[in-house]
This record gives C-alpha cells, sequence and structure tokens, in this order.
C-alpha cells in the first residue's frame, strides 16, 4: 500500500470535489492505539483507492474541516472513507476493519 499524506484543508477541500472514492487514516503519532491501527491498515489494505495519511498533531485544522463537511465526528485513531464527496465507511479506534470496506 502507500500512503499519501494529506496536509492541507484545500488539498481535502479539492478531494471531496471528486466522484472517485478515497480514504482518510487519521493517526496521532503520540498513540500506541494509534500505531496498532495503522499496522493493521497496512496489513489488511487491499482496495484500490488511494489513502491519506493525517498526521493529527500537525494538522489538526484538517481533521476539524473534515468532521465539519463530513458529519463524522472526530476520534483518533479513525478510517474514514468517501465516494462521492460523501463517507461510506467510518471507524474508529479497534473497530477499523478494512475488509469491511465495500466501495460500490
Amino acid at each position: 500500500m502507500k500512503w499519501e499524506n494529506l496536509t492541507s484543508e484545500q488539498q481535502f477541500s479539492d478531494l471531496v470535489q471528486q466522484e472517485n472514492p478515497f480514504a482518510v487514516f487519521k493517526h496521532s503519532t503520540r498513540c500506541s492505539i494509534s500505531s496498532m491501527a495503522k499496522n493493521r491498515v497496512e496489513r489488511e489494505w487491499n482496495l484500490a483507492i488511494p489513502i491519506y495519511y493525517l498526521d493529527l498533531l500537525n494538522f489538526r485544522s484538517v481533521s476539524n474541516l473534515i468532521a465539519q463537511l463530513s458529519g463524522v465526528e472526530h476520534a483518533s485513531p479513525q478510517l474514514i472513507v468517501f465516494q462521492n464527496g460523501k463517507p461510506i465507511y467510518d471507524a474508529s479506534h479497534n473497530a477499523i476493519a478494512p475488509s469491511e470496506i465495500k466501495i460500490g
């Protein structure tokens, strides 16, 4: 899998304007649960869609915008999949399960 970095509010705003699906993984580098979830995503990821890595310690304003525009309350770690600009999957902590994601 190849992580793309999500580093600005404008970048996220541009992404949600697309029809194509994409995922965002919100990660806190200071949290061991977040590190375990990131490892699980890396092991289980088999989707042919871009996945964006959001470093919450450096880009919290991007996370706030995601919550505002998507209606998905912030959590960390958190995986959100978007299609047509809308969230179609969201999970946090140990509930993150890439195998449950269905792109339609």
